[in-house]
């Protein structure tokens, strides 16, 4: 069971990383999921881009690339690809911290996981309402 955190090509310090990991595994456990291993990687936008055509064939940039490769039903074993350009970016427009944006994005990625999905107008609304519940509970116990 083990959640860790890397950096691509671009040069970023996470804070909180104990509290992190906990709070992620218990979503996934609220989830009804156990976690094998999660792998989170922070990039660049270019990066993240190349990424996006090359293996989704998308010719667009992102904040995040979620690839599950589980092969055990509601067992989690996963990369989260993230642009911390993009969560710079998204923080100004969402007038959010850069941080309460990543764990946004951390959180959203780690649902998908979870069989989440937000291709529909129905279920991108479920997503951000577990999202929304996850960071409430995130937000309690960093204080």
């Amino acid at each position: 069971m083990s959640i860790q955190f890397f950096n691509a090509d671009v040069a970023y310090r996470l804070a909180h990383k104990t509290a992190l990991r906990s709070w992620i595994q218990a979503i996934i456990k609220k989830e009804g999921y156990s976690l094998e291993e999660l792998t989170i990687i922070f990039c660049s936008d270019e990066y993240l881009y190349k990424m996006n055509v090359e293996y989704l064939k998308h010719d667009t940039y992102t904040d995040i690339i979620t690839f599950d490769l589980s092969s055990v039903k509601h067992s989690i074993n996963g990369e989260l690809y993230i642009s911390i350009d993009r969560v710079k970016e998204n923080s100004k427009s969402n007038f959010v911290t850069i941080s309460n944006e990543l764990h946004r994005v951390i959180i959203h990625g780690t649902l998908h996981l979870c069989g989440y999905k937000d291709k529909t107008p129905q279920s991108k609304k479920l997503m951000t309402t577990k999202e929304n519940e996850s960071l409430k509970r995130l937000q309690k116990s960093l204080v």
